[in-house]
This record gives C-alpha cells, structure tokens and sequence, in this order.
C-alpha cells in the first residue's frame, strides 16, 4: 500500500491576521473590552493568515445556516474538483481508475454528499464505491487514508481516492462570546487537500503505508466537537486537548512503534496535525521533539491556519514536495479529533 500522490486547494482569497482580526472586532460589535480579547487570542496563535471561501465582506450578510451551507456546497465542490483534478494528474490517473472514494467534512452538510456531486463532473465510473465520513473532525485526515489502506489491503491492483474539505469560516458564530468560540475564530481556516492510495501490485510510487492505528480514549466525548442546530456549527473546544496530546498520545505512539519493533529514535518524519499552537507545542513536549522536526506543521499553521481534516494532508503534500526522503526512511503521520480519538500511520520511503 502506497501514497502515490497528494495535492492541495485553496480559496483564491488570503487575508492577513490583523485584517481578519479587526473586521471580527467589528461583526462582535465592536466591543472595546471583547475586542481587546479577540485581539490577543488571535495574535497568540501564530498564524499570519488564512485563506476563506468568501470575500471578508460577505460573512456579516450571511443570514443563517441555510445561507453558510449553501455558501459551503458552492465552495466544496469548487475545491474538491481542483483537489480532485490535482492529485489525479499526479499520480498519472484518470478518474476512471479510481475503485474508493473515501470523503471526508465536518463543517457543512449535503445529501447526495460532496463526493456524489463530483461525480459526474469528474468522470468516475458509475460502480465506484463512495464511503462519505461526517463527524471525525481534526482526525479525518489521517483516519480517511488509515480507511483507503484497508480498501487496497486486500485489493493489490486497487486505487482509492482520499478527499478532505473544511470551509471552517461559514460555521462563524458571533452570538457565542465564549473563550472557545473567540479562540476558533482566529484559528481556523478554508482548505481542501486530497491523496491517492494504492495498492502493492501497482507501479505508482510514494512512501509506503506499513501499517495504521486507532486509539479512542474512553469518556472524552466533551473534549472536542460540535454543538448543533439552527444556529449552525458552534464550537466544543476543551482546555484539555493540549493535555491529552502530551500525556496521552506519545504512549500510544510508543506501542504503535514497539509493535514493529521500533521506537522513536527511528523516525526520521513527522507528519502531525497542527491543532494550534499549544497543542503542537504540548505535542512536541510529549514526544521530545524539537521545532525543526515539526516544522512543516508549524509552517502550515502559520500559513494557513487549523483546516481540520484537510491539514495532515497539506503537512503530508509539503513534506513530499519540498523534503525528499531516503529510501528506507520512516515517518509517522497522526491526529486527533473528535471522540476524543487518534489516527496513527507508519510510513516508509
């Protein structure tokens, strides 16, 4: 089982952090004290800026979760078919050699979902198995390539077509003044990113997939989420998620590795969810790691903020552009999510 290939999309649209900043203060209300907030909550997550699907002006005129989930179909499917077109041209595919799709959201709702709506415009052929996963948040990314090595584990001619797109700005909520909410607005962002799995009878190369765990953590369902109803998305973000990823997740990473007889010392890629600044830190703690080993999730968070699902993906997209490997060289790819839960890969170049 292979990563063949990987791409990414973006809005056309990239705002700095001040300027994202300051029209928030305004669409708050403009409150001195609550601005004042905002604007030290967003400095301290290190992000230079982000991109969002629709012009910086349109989100007070978004009447209500009608008006940002339409806003989201019409945004989805235009990245998702650049995301999708991508990846296929590099892995040297056509849309017809595709057997899986595996689709991954957690910040709007369509039924037929994205994935269906993509397929007559990209070609599919009409038996290709469509696996549409809602709900994993922050973990889909890896979870969603964790599920299309299943698909190929027992298919070694098989292709499968990861897709991930988070237009995290449309579930903007400026009734909620929580610490929470005021945190997400400065942290997340608008992105697509796609991957093509394969399997090992075919000639396509990329990092192999050796193996895929996942770990949920027993009475964590408060941690992180959402809450939803007519209001739309409003955000579930505990204080407790930086905790988790230093006590919690270097253990599970340890088993992972010991169960291939390896540990930490022999990883020589990290591939890992930025959730923010903390979390990367607290995660980097855990670990004993330094900033250079994380440093294309640091250098995505700063560029383009948290884009749930879709940001393992661009961490792995950047890592195989910009840092070719040694062949033998192994990686862990992870996140967390939702449940509260994470996704373990261990790849090898």
């Amino acid at each position: 089982m292979k990563i063949a290939a990987t791409a990414t999309a973006f809005p056309d649209r990239w705002y700095d952090q001040p300027t994202l900043t300051e029209h928030l203060v305004r669409l708050f209300g403009d409150e001195p004290r609550l601005g004042e907030r905002l604007r030290s909550l967003h400095t301290n997550t290190g992000i230079d800026g982000r991109y969002l699907i629709l012009p910086l002006e349109r989100y007070g005129r978004l009447e209500d979760f009608s008006a940002a989930n339409a806003a989201w179909v019409d945004g989805a499917l235009r990245l998702g078919e650049s995301a999708v077109t991508q990846v296929l041209a590099q892995a040297g595919l056509d849309a017809s050699a595709v057997d899986a799709i595996f689709f991954s959201t957690v910040t709007g709702l369509a039924s037929p979902s994205i994935d269906a709506r993509l397929m007559n415009r990209l070609g599919f052929r009409p038996d290709v198995r469509r696996v549409p996963m809602f709900g994993l948040g922050c973990v889909a990314g890896a979870a969603a390539v964790s599920r299309a090595a299943d698909f190929v584990r027992g298919r070694p001619d098989g292709v499968a077509l990861v897709l991930t797109i988070e237009l995290c700005s449309l579930t903007l909520q400026t009734g909620d003044r929580s610490v929470a909410n005021l945190i997400s607005t400065g942290l997340f962002g608008d992105g697509a990113a796609a991957a093509v799995v394969v399997g090992s009878g075919r000639k396509e190369g990329g990092p192999e997939i050796v193996d895929t765990r996942s770990v949920f953590y027993r009475d964590t369902e408060g941690v992180m989420g959402w809450d939803i109803g007519s209001h739309g998305f409003r955000i579930v973000l505990s204080a407790e998620v930086p905790t988790v990823a230093r006590e919690r997740l270097p253990q599970d990473v340890d088993a992972f590795l010991a169960a291939h007889g390896l540990d930490r010392a022999a990883i020589r890629r990290w591939i890992a969810h930025p959730g923010g600044p903390k979390v990367l830190k607290a995660l980097q703690e855990g670990l004993g790691l330094v900033d250079q080993d994380l440093a294309p999730s640091w250098r995505c968070l700063r560029r383009a903020g948290n884009l749930s699902s879709a940001s393992v993906l661009m961490i792995l997209d950047e890592t195989l552009r910009k840092a070719p490997a040694v062949a033998g060289e192994l990686g862990v790819m992870l996140a967390m999510g939702p449940g509260f839960c994470s996704e373990l890969l261990l790849l090898r170049w």
